[in-house]
């Protein structure tokens, strides 16, 4: 690419002379039409990805390290007096996902993409995302994310599909977006939108009438359902991505000559956790509607679609009152009761009914029933889906379980957010394993190299320059760049454990108090947001951000322990964030993570685990070695043996182990009450004591304990640069490259 050509020919000027907005601007018109380039031709069977998430990251340098121009366009711009990072914070991240979830499925994409398969991806075009965070009074307030501008990597094309509701009809515009994988071909994000959506009802804050349909159904992710209004809007934009999906699916399958009867030779279907399982019913709908026989269509669409479960949590499982469904969607009642009444002559067993007793409506039981697949996202999840969760289906399908563990795209989580690392890989290894990651393991071979490891050191030293420099700049936080980074950044929910992690803090600062100072300084970093209706999680936030305020305020303290929230957690963020860690907080209670990813992204840049054997934290475990990873808590079994026989009491373990009762007691104490609302902290102590449905105290005092060693091992910075290595370079299993070629393999089998 030639940078003056390009910018003498969009804004008749150097490149010297044109502002950062500009060369953004003119860069990302180029890309789309390297991109465009690189569409592969339509085979015959495709992918159809249906996901509520999308958590794709910013766009620009991602998209030229796959076109394989980045370094040019860096070295053009520097050449120019310009910085390739100022051009990027040019560009908005888009706000299409929350979590793991979404960042999943947008690696998923990228992996789908390298690898050459015809797959895309099929969501929704949320105008504000889930929303911005922002502290007030140290507390979570949630403000619109307005991230869609005039000049973005979305593209509004003239497919149009109606969508009907019980009492309306929208119709779904659709949106396009290209991800073009790595050295590889472009395929295609298919976002829908309405026309009638309406910015201008959302009042204080995220506030609006979810009942105006129209008006509001592309507006939020996750709108707050502690209400019917909200709980029927997420059924609408669920059914409205479902439907505006199925029928472009339909389309594009009969352009190619599929009859419909034949459908599965031309579509699979992913269904990513629960959001998207109205798809069964509305294709089936949707095929009888052009004349195929009812149990024809029900055969079909069972062979086309495979589930992904991604939570064995019960609240995460969705259940719909049918009286719900059928105000919203009646037309596919009939035929959900028809699936329903199918499954249950098949198997008798009223707890794997689709239909409750109570008239509820169990999606996942509608997935798993008629879905050729279905798999968890790690070997633990997978194992305990079918041992305990889902024993009744594994037992009923043995054949449809299936694991597919998580994985990450190196191409942003190394190559674009952690340069020097990467160069200094390829110095070392070669450039094979940006390709094929497996190839990380020679990084072994250096393995005592004393120059190697010292580099190593200096690199995470210069990431953690970067960080601080980032956190002054951009939220005004100063953080000592000396100190050890301990980090936990993550969606707000009770089993991941925020909450074990700040009762640590608290235990730490009291022991500093008492005159135990740690030889190294700790920052601990966390970042997350909290569900709008979700009050406890709000709680440890405010508890987090009160111990930031009197923890930072202590000049006895403040030498040795920082506690750091960033605001507005996101995939930008995370990719300062991640370089820069020493310790990677995986502390779920057992057998409630699925997998998580975060845990693989630390890992790959150089971060140690500190984590319990929960998700992929076994395989990390199995991988790197006891020696490499700390690991700490009850297990899977004893926790799930704990929760059959309800024998978990709080209380007990408040009373009997005075280090908890003292950390708990700081809650509601005279310090964090000067700053903090007595009411909210009161609740949480409340909920600690007599609760604690995610078992904190069980593991408290062995966290402490193996937290304790991972502090003084990393004293020893040769040793523990050591571990640094052995943790890169056993990394390359969770590339998203080696899971999207299993989920090809064994359920997809599309044409490379």
């Amino acid at each position: 690419m030639n940078l003056t050509e390009l910018l003498q020919r969009n804004c008749g000027k150097s490149v010297r002379e044109c502002s950062s907005e500009e060369i953004y601007i003119a860069l990302l018109k180029e890309v789309q039409r390297l991109s465009e380039e690189k569409k592969r031709p339509e085979s015959k069977k495709k992918l159809y990805y249906f996901s509520a998430e999308f958590l794709i990251g910013k766009l620009l340098s991602n998209n030229l390290i796959n076109l394989g121009i980045y370094e040019e366009v860096k070295k053009q711009l520097a050449e120019n007096g310009k910085n390739i990072c100022d051009i990027e914070d040019i560009e908005n991240e888009p706000s299409l996902g929350n979590g793991g979830l979404g960042r999943l499925a947008a690696c998923f994409l990228d992996s789908i993409a390298t690898l050459g398969l015809n797959g895309d991806g099929v969501g929704i075009k949320y105008h504000y995302g889930l929303f911005k965070q922002v502290f007030k009074d140290n507390k979570q307030t949630a403000v619109p994310d307005r991230w869609l501008t005039d000049n973005g990597w979305l593209v509004k094309t003239e497919r149009v599909y109606p969508v009907k509701f019980g009492k309306t009809t929208v119709y779904a515009l659709l949106y396009d977006l290209n991800v073009t994988g790595y050295n590889n071909t472009t395929n295609t994000l298919h976002l829908f939108d309405v026309e009638t959506a309406d910015e201008g009802i959302v009042t204080e804050g995220i506030d609006f009438d979810k009942n105006k349909i129209a008006k509001n159904l592309t507006l939020f992710l996750y709108p707050d359902d502690s209400d019917d209004a909200g709980r029927k809007l997420r059924i609408y934009q669920q059914y409205f991505m479902v439907s505006a999906g199925a029928q472009m699916l339909l389309e594009e399958a009969v352009s190619k000559g599929s009859n419909l009867h034949d459908l599965a030779d031309y579509a699979v279907i992913q269904i990513n956790d629960t959001h998207p399982t109205m798809v069964i019913p509305e294709l089936i709908r949707l095929l009888t509607e052009k004349g195929v026989e009812l149990d024809e269509a029900i055969e079909t669409v069972s062979k086309c679609c495979a589930y992904t479960n991604h939570t064995i949590l019960a609240e995460a499982l969705e259940k719909w009152p049918l009286s719900y469904l059928k105000e919203v969607v009646p037309q596919l009642v009939p035929i959900i009761e028809i699936l329903d009444d199918k499954a249950r002559r098949k198997i008798d067993n009223t707890e794997l009914a689709i239909i409750d007793k109570n008239d509820t409506v169990h999606m996942a039981h509608l997935d798993i029933h008629y879905c050729m697949s279905v798999n968890g996202v790690a070997a633990l999840h997978t194992d305990i889906l079918k041992k305990e969760e889902l024993s009744g289906f594994y037992e009923a399908y043995p054949e449809k379980f299936n694991n597919k563990t998580n994985g990450i795209t190196f191409r942003r989580w190394l190559l674009h957010c952690n340069h020097q690392l990467t160069d200094f890989i390829t110095s070392l290894i070669g450039d094979g394993y940006k390709k094929n990651a497996d190839e990380l393991e020679r990084l072994k071979q250096f393995k005592g190299n004393k120059d190697v490891l010292t580099k190593l050191l200096h690199i995470k030293q210069d990431k953690k320059k970067e960080l601080c420099r980032y956190l002054r700049e951009m939220q005004n936080i100063e953080v000592d760049q000396a100190s050890i980074f301990d980090i936990q950044i993550k969606r707000l929910h009770e089993y991941k454990r925020q909450q074990l992690n700040a009762l640590y803090i608290i235990h730490k600062y009291l022991e500093i108090k008492g005159g135990k100072k740690p030889s190294t300084p700790i920052t601990c970093i966390f970042g997350a947001k909290a569900a709008p209706a979700y009050i406890i999680a709000q709680d440890i936030i405010h508890l987090i951000l009160c111990l930031g305020k009197v923890i930072n305020n202590d000049p006895q303290v403040n030498k040795y322990l920082k506690v750091i929230m960033v605001e507005n957690y996101n995939v930008t963020l995370a990719e300062k964030l991640i370089p820069a860690c020493d310790i990677s907080e995986q502390i779920s209670l057992a057998s409630k993570e699925a997998s998580g990813t975060g845990n693989m992204k630390f890992m790959l840049n150089g971060a140690v685990t500190l984590g319990t054997e929960d998700g992929a934290n076994v395989e990390i475990h199995q991988l790197v070695g006891d020696e490499n990873i700390y690991v700490f808590g009850d297990s899977s079994d004893v926790v799930v043996e704990r929760y059959k026989k309800s024998s978990y009491v709080a209380k007990d373990y408040y009373e009997k182990d005075e280090s908890i009762k003292e950390a708990v007691d700081f809650i509601t104490g005279e310090q964090l009450l000067k700053v903090g609302d007595k009411v909210m902290l009161e609740r949480l102590s409340h909920e600690l004591v007599s609760k604690d449905w995610f078992m904190t105290f069980p593991d408290f005092g062995e966290y402490v304990r193996i937290k304790e060693k991972a502090l003084a091992d990393y004293e020893n910075r040769l040793e523990w640069a050591e571990k640094m290595l052995v943790n890169i370079a056993m990394s390359g299993f969770f590339s998203s490259d080696r899971t999207i070629g299993e989920y090809n393999r064994d359920i997809w089998k599309l044409d490379s």
